[in-house]
């Protein structure tokens, strides 16, 4: 069996990071909190200042003040007009009675001749018209209640809108208090970008540093855009981080997890997500080399990888003979390669021994002797 491989160098960054931005324009006063250090969610990481800002948190405040109070006017006005309303309904409905009665009351002396017709023709139309005047002070009422209900929901909306501008404020101004978001290791801005210092003025969105979590770590490998087209996601990988002195157990299993879709300087980013503990010493920006399995084939012929052999290629390599004094010049045809070794399709077999460096300078030869 051959295992097919990719090998890339590379090195682990954390899975979750967060880059922490001013919220709005400000001076930086104080940095209580330097690169390296554990912070919790809350912790504040820097304290920023901005006199406009407390300005405009005070006059937020205000307006939203003198809009509640523009409301608690209105319902003390409103409901004064409505007693006025409902007082004068009462008074037309008691002089409507009395009409009424008063015309009642002409009505049947006239009937006996005790009063004039024309008498008790006048009352009954004042008791009709106050009769009209009470049926529209009703109707006044009912519209009045609506009339009402529109003119306090109007206010309203202002207040709303007054207080969550107040609410903006107050909220900007606690930001002044930067925060680290999330728990994790602080660490300075990424490149090419600059970290800030007291006294420095700062935009909003300005990066003033970079939150993550250390004990969650990927590896970032650069595989050669040659060799990048067989990887896919989910192939196992092993990262050894003996690289940079991670000891004699520095190797991490784990599998592709993402690949970049861009070219850089003839490598591709591929990401692997590592399972288990991760050795001792593993931390973020530590440089690790990585393997990648693309397939395993059974019960195929290979052999070291030569000096110039390329994938899917015939060349021309010095057979040992079997005594070992000399080498006989062959024509070889390849397959697939892996890191170190690469598939035999013609020209040698299971148990023949090749000479793997260059041997360009003996071209010219079909045998050589060996020392």
């Amino acid at each position: 069996p051959m295992i097919r491989e990719v090998h890339g160098l590379g090195t682990l960054v954390p899975e979750d990071t967060m880059l922490i931005t001013a919220t709005t324009d400000g001076r930086v006063e104080r940095i209580l909190v330097k690169p390296g250090t554990p912070v919790k969610a809350d912790s504040v990481v820097m304290i920023l200042s901005s006199p406009e800002l407390q300005v405009s948190l005070l006059d937020a405040e205000f307006a939203q003040r003198a809009a509640e109070a523009d409301y608690k006017n209105l319902e003390v006005t409103l409901h004064k007009t409505l007693l006025d309303l409902r007082s004068t309904a009462a008074q037309t409905s008691a002089d409507y009675n009395t009409a009424k009665l008063e015309s009642d009351r002409d009505t049947a002396l006239a009937k006996e001749n005790l009063l004039a017709n024309t008498d008790a023709r006048i009352s009954q139309v004042k008791a009709q018209q106050l009769g009209a005047k009470y049926e529209i002070d009703k109707e006044r009422l009912q519209i009045n209640d609506a009339a009402e209900q529109a003119q306090l929901e109007a206010q309203k909306v202002k207040v709303d809108q007054l207080r969550g501008e107040y609410e903006l404020k107050k909220q900007q101004v606690d930001q002044l208090k930067v925060r680290a978001g999330f728990e994790g290791m602080l660490q300075s801005v990424p490149p090419p970008l600059t970290p800030v210092e007291e006294g420095q003025k700062v935009a909003a969105g300005t990066a003033l540093g970079k939150v993550a979590q250390p004990s969650h770590l990927k590896a970032e490998l650069k595989i050669a855009e040659t060799q990048i087209k067989d990887v896919a996601p989910g192939q196992l990988a092993v990262i050894d981080t003996r690289l940079a002195g991670g000891g004699s157990n520095g190797l991490i299993e784990g599998h592709v997890s993402r690949i970049e879709q861009s070219i850089v300087n003839g490598t591709v980013t591929v990401d692997v997500a590592l399972k288990g503990a991760l050795p001792p010493g593993s931390r973020p920006d530590l440089s690790v080399d990585g393997t990648i399995q693309l397939q395993k084939l059974d019960d195929v012929v290979y052999v070291g990888k030569p000096v110039y052999g390329q994938e899917n290629a015939a060349v021309t390599l010095f057979k040992i003979e079997p005594d070992g004094k000399y080498a006989n010049k062959v024509k070889v045809t390849f397959g697939v390669q892996s890191v170190n070794t690469i598939e035999v399709k013609e020209g040698l077999k299971v148990g023949d021994r090749v000479i793997l460096s260059d041997m360009s300078q003996f071209d010219q030869y079909d045998r050589i002797k060996l020392n």
